[in-house]
């Protein structure tokens, strides 16, 4: 499949060796794609971008993502999976941009004809590609309106090392909220264990007999 990440930072980049690893053909999305060299990855200009993928994932700060988009067109981005991975988050990491809302139902709003599935924005880039390597099964979430968007998602989730059985839809792109929301916990908990590679699984009542 060919994806295309908006952004060539820890994210993007941790998320296109990923799928290059798992046979994607993979290139990142830049606005200044000449600076950007030494990655190990190709890079090209965002609209270039958008114009080879099959799938988009923004991977872009969550402050700039919608007018980065913008920049695009929505002619271009119409019909186009765009997997948001990106968090709204001020300089000092201690504000969400998107208080009453999320980063993923503006994406969604401004580009209506675009399946939005927001995932993976619960963890550490580190974790993202290596689920297995963290103690135990652990959870990955998807929100989105379109079924056949979140069903590919879940395809290339899997393709990362995240079983079925670790990926929870939990509803439609209003529930993308609660993912982004959780990044004020996720700080607090990384403050609290001292590391960033670690991650939560749903856990719920055992069967009664």
């Amino acid at each position: 499949m060919r994806i295309g990440l908006l952004g060539t930072g820890n994210v993007a980049r941790a998320l296109g060796h990923g799928w290059s690893a798992a046979g994607h053909d993979v290139l990142l999305g830049s606005r200044n794609p000449k600076e950007r060299t030494g990655l190990g990855l190709p890079v090209a200009g965002l609209s270039e971008t958008a114009a080879h993928a099959e799938v988009l994932v923004n991977a872009t700060p969550g402050t700039v993502s919608v007018e980065l988009l913008h920049s695009i067109g929505a002619p271009a981005l119409a019909g186009i999976l765009l997997i948001d991975v990106g968090v709204g988050l001020s300089d000092d990491y201690t504000e969400l941009s998107h208080p009453n809302s999320s980063l993923g139902e503006q994406i969604q709003e401004a580009f209506p004809l675009t399946p939005v599935v927001k995932t993976l924005c619960t963890m550490d880039a580190t974790v993202m590609i290596a689920p297995n390597d963290l103690e135990g099964a652990s959870t990955v979430f998807l929100s989105g309106d379109d079924a056949e968007a979140k069903r590919t998602t879940g395809r290339l989730l899997t393709d990362l090392g995240w079983a079925p059985s670790s990926q929870l839809d939990i509803g439609g792109i209003r529930t993308a909220r609660g993912q982004e929301h959780f990044a004020l916990l996720f700080m607090g908990i990384a403050g609290g264990v001292g590391a960033h590679m670690f991650n939560i699984k749903v856990v719920t009542r055992a069967a009664v007999e």
